[in-house]
C-alpha cells in the first residue's frame, strides 16, 4: 500500500494529495499516469502524475471529486494508505525544443499540463500559459505554473479573475501577436475541441491529452476508444495524447455520454 504524506484542498471539490512511491516517482516523464484504487472492491480510477520528487520518493496526485470512487479517495487523510497504486502507464510527451510552446489548460487539466511547461521549459522552450476556469475559486496551481512559463494569461468565465472570456480567447491573443510554434491542450472534451478547431484554423500544431476518458487504463476495456485520424485508437496505451486536429472530438463527446 502507499501512504498519503500530504493532502491540500486546492479548490471546491478538488484535493492535491501526495503519495509514497519511489519507484514510480523515479521513472515517471510528463505526460504518465497511474491507476488508483481504494479498498478492495474499489473501482480502478487513472489519474495523471502531477509532480514527482524522486528524492522523497513521491508522486502528487490532483483529484476532482464527481463520483463515488473519487469522493472516497479524496476523502482518505494524511497517513492513510491507498490500496492500490500501479503506474506510470501511457506513453510520455513527447518532448524537444520546437521555440514557442502554448499551455492551454482548462479547470483540473491544469494539474497533467504542470509536468508538461516543465519539460518544456528545460528542453528550451519559451512558454506561454493559459489557464482558464469558471471562477476565481476554480482557478488551480497558478504560483507553481508561473515557475515554469515566460507568461500566464489567466482567463475566467465571469471575469472574477484575469480577463473575462475563455480558453480559445487567450490563446487566440497569443497567436495574433507572435509565432506560436506548438501549442498543448488539456481539460474538458469541448475546450480541447475548440482549441483544436482555433489553432487549426492558424496552422499550429496541437497535441491534446484525452486523458477524461480513460476507465480501465491498460487497453482491455475498449472504453476509452477514439477515432484519430480515421483510426480507432486507445487513449491509455496508444496516448493518452495525439494529434488535436486528427481526433474525432465530437465521437468522444459522445461517447462520454455514456457514463452519466
Amino acid at each position: 500500500m502507499n501512504k498519503i504524506v500530504t493532502k491540500n484542498i486546492l479548490s471546491e471539490n478538488i484535493v492535491l494529495l501526495e503519495v509514497e512511491a519511489p519507484l514510480i516517482a523515479k521513472a515517471r516523464k510528463a505526460g504518465h499516469f497511474v491507476i488508483v484504487r481504494v479498498g478492495e472492491l474499489g473501482e480502478r480510477i487513472p489519474l495523471t502524475i502531477a509532480n514527482a520528487d524522486e528524492q522523497k520518493g513521491t508522486i502528487t496526485l490532483i483529484i476532482q471529486q464527481v463520483g463515488t470512487s473519487t469522493h472516497r479517495l479524496c476523502a482518505l487523510n494524511v497517513g492513510d494508505e491507498i490500496t492500490d497504486l500501479v503506474g506510470p502507464l501511457g506513453k510520455a510527451t513527447h518532448i524537444e525544443n520546437v521555440g514557442t510552446v502554448v499551455c492551454a489548460c482548462g479547470g483540473v487539466g491544469t494539474a497533467p499540463m504542470l509536468p508538461i511547461a516543465e519539460a518544456m521549459k528545460k528542453a528550451g522552450n519559451k512558454v506561454i500559459t493559459v489557464l482558464a476556469a469558471r471562477t476565481k475559486e476554480l482557478i488551480i496551481l497558478e504560483k507553481e505554473m508561473r515557475q515554469f512559463s515566460g507568461e500566464v494569461i489567466v482567463m475566467t468565465d465571469d471575469g472574477s479573475y484575469g480577463q473575462k472570456g475563455l480558453v480559445t480567447n487567450g490563446v487566440e491573443a497569443v497567436i495574433q501577436r507572435e509565432k506560436v510554434d506548438l501549442c498543448v491542450t488539456i481539460g474538458p472534451p469541448v475546450m480541447m475541441k475548440f482549441v483544436s478547431l482555433l489553432t487549426q484554423k492558424y496552422s499550429v500544431p496541437t497535441v491534446a491529452s484525452l486523458n477524461t476518458i480513460m476507465v480501465d487504463g491498460t487497453g482491455m476495456c475498449g472504453a476509452c476508444r477514439v477515432s484519430v485520424g480515421g483510426q480507432t485508437k486507445f487513449v491509455c496505451v496508444d496516448g493518452p495524447e495525439f494529434d488535436a486536429h486528427q481526433v474525432d472530438f465530437d465521437e468522444m463527446i459522445s461517447r462520454l455520454k455514456a457514463y452519466n
